[in-house]
């Protein structure tokens, strides 16, 4: 079973006003909200995916990751090929 985060798309309009994108009304009683870049919210869920089937291939291999690096290189830096990457995102 895979875990999703709710989400919607948070954007500027013509004016420079953000809006938000919400077609489910997922949000719809909340006053604040977060925005993460998309490529970083998959990553995430990938993540919390891989740790909820404890799949994934050695952490203590990781040793120390610079705080400058970006999130999504954990995969590569555990061992996941792009096809396996693929395959957890057809998952959602």
């Amino acid at each position: 079973m895979a875990y999703k985060i709710d989400n919607a798309i948070v954007k500027r309009d013509v004016k420079g006003n953000i809006i938000l994108i919400d077609p489910d009304n997922v949000f719809e009683k909340e006053d604040a909200f977060i925005a993460i870049k998309s490529e970083d919210l998959i990553t995430i869920q990938l993540l919390i995916n891989g740790i909820m089937k404890n799949d994934f291939k050695s952490w203590r291999e990781l040793g120390v990751i610079p705080e400058t690096e970006p999130l999504k290189s954990l995969f590569v830096r555990l061992g996941y090929s792009k096809e396996d990457i693929a395959n957890m995102i057809k998952e959602f």
